[in-house]
């Protein structure tokens, strides 16, 4: 099930805007814009769903500074986050409101609603508001109608948990707990090379982290539990690094786990503290691209930042071969070299015009689609400036 749509509402610069539609969204979608046009805070506003969804909403909003913080400024209202999923024609939506109670973060509400087609009635699966509503037994698939439904009331005991967190973990509720996985399933990566190089590193790890802080540790349980898979990441890795052989996951006597590389000009290999930063995270973006156990969504914020140039082009189509069926990747970028590689139809232009922000997708732009078809690259056409939003002056 891929991801149709993304629509935020009062989610601060974002006070009315949308990613996606009716058309739905390209397997790979890549959000450019200037500095400070809203491209980090879309990127928040799905690491916001997350962190609901992994505690409660008080803690989401309180990571980000309280409600002030996270609504739009001169904005009143509910703070909008709203995703609509589509596989095979159904189409899904889930929309979570949230608002203040007494001066404390709420979900003022929470919904699951189910369309079979365009033309027909929206059914509500999931119908909460401060932690009271319905919810329906019925799997997706078996409801012909409405009135098949098999809805009942129920209370949380806190008006800031999601009823997907708790009603989604019991198999009566499936519809409930195929939504809470898809968003369960998305990782939002923003890798640290600071954290990434991180030495004082123990045991393994079966998932890296949004920093990439643990990648010792992953790539020790991938180098023993997915061999195969870990010799692709070296294998790519040789060929966009000049002189490189391969990449070891190796543990010392005191039980650290290092990484050790060989270059192909030196008898001895070297640890990975000796080598430059864009190796590092060139690697560390290969290891979270070979994952095995794949995100349903991959978010990844200015992945150029310590590569060269010249590898962006791979690492694009990298990731748009990741992208596949039922999953899908959003990338952030400011990178000419990463633009070329992209498809028209796969760039949404983030412009941000009296305090607020909205997106629209580039193949819109009339001047853009003649310019493409006469075979100008997409990152030319950024450096003029015929990119709406791309000046900030």
């Amino acid at each position: 099930m891929l991801i149709e749509s993304v629509h935020l509402e009062n989610y601060r610069s974002f006070a009315d805007a949308t990613l996606g539609g009716s058309q739905g969204l390209p397997r790979l979608a890549v959000l450019v814009g200037a500095n400070g046009s809203g491209k980090s805070t879309f990127f928040d506003a799905l690491s916001f769903l997350r962190d609901a969804l992994d505690k409660d909403v008080p803690t989401a909003v309180m990571k980000r500074g309280g409600m002030k913080e996270v609504r739009s400024r001169g904005k009143p209202g509910p703070v909008v986050i709203e995703i609509k999923f589509r596989e095979d024609g159904p189409g899904i939506t889930y929309r979570l409101e949230v608002d203040e109670q007494k001066g404390k973060p709420v979900v003022s509400q929470e919904k699951i609603i189910y369309r079979h087609s365009s033309r027909s009635t929206p059914w509500h699966f999931l119908d909460f508001s401060g932690g009271h509503g319905i919810a329906a037994r019925n799997p997706l698939a078996t409801v012909e109608s409405e009135s098949d439904l098999e809805r009942d009331e129920y209370t949380l005991d806190q008006p800031g948990i999601l009823a997907i967190k708790h009603l989604g973990q019991m198999t009566m509720f499936p519809a409930l707990t195929s939504v809470r996985r898809l968003i369960e399933g998305w990782h939002l990566s923003n890798i640290h090379i600071d954290h990434a190089r991180h030495t004082d590193a123990y045991g393994v790890a079966s998932s890296l982290t949004a920093s990439g802080d643990n990648i010792l540790q992953y790539a020790a349980w991938m180098h023993q539990e997915h061999p195969g898979l870990f010799q692709k990441v070296c294998d790519a890795l040789a060929l966009w690094v000049p002189g490189l052989e391969h990449v070891r996951a190796e543990q010392t006597i005191d039980g650290r786990m290092v990484l050790r590389f060989k270059d192909g000009s030196f008898q001895d290999p070297f640890l990975g503290r000796s080598v430059s930063d864009g190796t590092i995270k060139l690697f560390t973006y290969l290891m979270l691209l070979h994952d095995p156990n794949p995100h349903t969504l991959l978010a990844i914020e200015e992945p150029e930042n310590q590569l060269y140039p010249s590898v962006l082009s791979d690492l694009a189509e990298t990731m748009r071969a990741y992208s596949g069926t039922n999953r899908q990747v959003f990338v952030s970028t400011h990178s000419p070299d990463f633009l070329n590689a992209l498809r028209l139809e796969e760039v949404f232009q983030v412009i941000r015009k009296d305090g607020y922000s909205t997106i629209r997708p580039a193949i819109k732009d009339e001047q853009l689609q003649a310019l493409t078809r006469e075979g100008d690259l997409l990152g030319f056409l950024w450096r003029q400036g015929l990119f709406l939003g791309v000046d900030p002056r």
